[in-house]
């Protein structure tokens, strides 16, 4: 990780009063201090992408140190408010937002077309749509400083996504033009309602009813959880008349927020949530009633197509996860090389580098992670077949582990601060709080470790190419000590053995997360090792990967030292911010 400069540090002899009180991240250019990511990006993408996309990557790292972190500082603390009727008591329902969200939408989908990259040429001087490594890469600069907002550039993004794939040729002239417009003023924003109070993830209870009246979809029904309540088009699933029970009976629709004379469609935002976190993004309920929808592709495969924009909404969530817990890396860090306690900075510490190595840990996986899921999925869209494999389990492998550990790593950043990571005027509460999310949006933890196991791993077999995959990567890194690529060989095989045997378990689900989490530790593991071995690469991601092994992997007497000796030379390796060779670590990975 590269130096943190702190705006401002005296010498420590002339400290007095404020100080004393260590300086945070904000000012910092979060693409500049990303080693890491600097590196893989430049792997991943192709020279003429990578020069053409660098100064927007640097850009948004600026804005999202600075600008942008104003701005969601100022968001979080004015929400958005519904007012439910105009003054002559009719259900013109509209939300007021902060200035300061506006002015993030317009850098958002304005500046950066975040809706639009994936789609259509013209984003960021692009002659076609953007890699989706590079549209993930700046969704995890922007997250860094404002987690609340990529909602609704996600589910717009997604709902295009449904749309040019699903829809009839008349649906998409209508609604793709308005979706895909660089013009903020504009543009149709997109979102999804599927949560009912019936049916959060058991979506077959789902009890809203589609009409189908003198050739139009009428909608009714009440959906409990709308994430951008407003959103100028909204898919959703509901039962037609007549339809078969269960998930089998629903079908997709497109409901727009106002009808093609201008007039507000038959739905009410009836209020919006006071939520933990994202509390700069309107969430609410939606009563629908007898609202104008338009039916999307088949309308016995609505659940099907939906999960295509659920799969869409994990991945992005793993990258959002990723981006916050490297935001609690950033202010991590910066605090503890500027924090002096009795005479020392605080990095000096035992206990302390100890704690920081736990927050640096996941969010290095996480990156690993995410952008070989990214990259996956520009092969699959090319036509690989085995691409497509290794997507469809990454992306819950993501969600599950990386969302987790988001909430651990956040915790831990604010107590590297102390007593002031508690007090809202710094970001430490506002990561805590916005956290827990990624757990509970677009399916629990129980749900996405049932998805990796029973279906990737039992029914799919989707985990036999990335075994593949990562085998080959084993091999190609031969400039790795030998003994350490043949520790992790042997602890894939018996991981992919493991997850194989939970799967064809008829109780499944015991050690469904248990079966998840080792496959997403050895993924990561061996994708650091192959990242440290590439020519010219900071080869510290070799010792991320066996901390993975070590303490993530490998069985631990409870009662013995929790740190072995190398793994004190290895923390004076990782907490450098310096560039590391290869041959300064060999020893440390035998």
């Amino acid at each position: 990780m590269d130096a943190l400069s702190p705006r401002h540090q005296p010498d420590a002899g002339l400290r007095r009063g404020a100080d004393h009180i260590a300086p945070d991240a904000a000012g910092q250019n979060f693409y500049a201090i990303d080693r890491a990511l600097r590196d893989l990006l430049a792997h991943y993408l192709s020279p003429a992408d990578f020069a053409h996309l660098e100064p927007h990557f640097d850009r948004l790292g600026a804005l999202a140190g600075g600008r942008l972190d104003d701005l969601a500082r100022l968001a979080d603390k004015h929400p958005p408010i519904l007012h439910p009727r105009d003054r002559f008591g009719r259900d013109e329902d509209w939300i007021d937002y902060h200035a300061s969200y506006r002015e993030m939408e317009q850098i958002a989908f304005g500046e950066f077309q975040f809706h639009a990259m994936s789609h259509r040429a013209g984003a960021l001087g692009m002659d076609r749509p953007l890699p989706a490594v590079a549209k993930y890469a700046l969704q995890y600069l922007f997250v860094q400083a404002e987690f609340g907002l990529m909602c609704p550039i996600s589910v717009t993004d997604t709902s295009t996504h449904l749309i040019r794939k699903f829809a009839s040729p008349e649906l998409q002239a209508y609604l793709l033009p308005k979706m895909l417009s660089g013009d903020v003023a504009t543009m149709w924003k997109g979102t999804q309602f599927m949560t009912e109070r019936a049916g959060g993830s058991d979506v077959g209870t789902i009890e809203t009813t589609a009409r189908l009246e003198d050739g139009e979809w009428r909608l009714s029904g009440d959906k409990w959880f709308c994430s951008h309540a407003d959103a100028d088009v909204a898919l959703l699933l509901a039962r037609p008349e007549g339809a078969p029970a269960g998930t089998k009976g629903l079908a997709l629709f497109a409901l727009p927020r106002r009808l093609k004379d201008g007039r507000r469609n038959a739905y009410r935002i009836v209020r919006l949530k006071d939520k933990l976190g994202t509390r700069s993004m309107a969430s609410g309920e939606i009563l629908l009633e007898g609202a104008v929808a338009y039916l999307v592709g088949a309308q016995d495969q609505g659940l099907k197509q939906m999960m295509e924009q659920v799969n869409l909404s994990r991945l992005s969530h793993g990258v959002r996860a990723a981006a916050m817990m490297r935001r609690c890396v950033n202010e991590a860090m910066v605090c503890a090389r500027t924090r002096q306690a009795f005479g020392n900075t605080i990095i000096d510490y035992p206990l302390l580098r100890r704690q920081l190595l736990k927050i640096t840990l996941p969010a290095e996986q996480s990156l690993s992670i995410f952008l070989l899921a990214a990259d996956a999925m520009d092969r699959a869209n090319a036509g690989d077949k085995d691409a497509q494999n290794i997507l469809r389990i990454l992306t819950p492998l993501l969600k599950f582990r990386a969302c987790r550990d988001n909430i651990p790593v956040a915790t831990g950043a604010m107590e590297v601060r102390g007593g002031n990571g508690y007090i809202e005027e710094w970001v430490h509460a506002r990561l805590v709080r916005d956290a827990h999310l990624g757990v509970l949006w677009e399916g629990t933890s129980n749900i996405n470790a049932l998805d990796i196991i029973t279906r990737a791993v039992g029914k799919s077999f989707a985990h036999t190419a990335l075994q593949t995959a990562l085998v080959k990567l084993l091999d190609q890194a031969s400039s790795i000590p030998a003994d350490f690529r043949n520790r992790l060989q042997q602890t894939l095989v018996r991981t992919i053995a493991f997850a194989e045997r939970v799967a064809a378990e008829p109780e499944a689900e015991q050690n469904a997360r248990q079966a998840a989490s080792a496959l997403y530790h050895v993924t990561s593991a061996i994708l650091m090792t192959s990242e440290a071995a590439r020519p010219g690469a900071d080869a510290r991601r070799a010792l991320y990967a066996r901390l993975v092994l070590e303490h993530r992997l490998s069985v631990k007497d409870p009662l013995a030292p929790q740190q072995a000796p190398w793994e004190h030379a290895a923390a004076e390796v990782l907490l450098s911010e310096r560039s590391v060779a290869l041959s300064e670590i060999e020893k440390l990975l035998i």
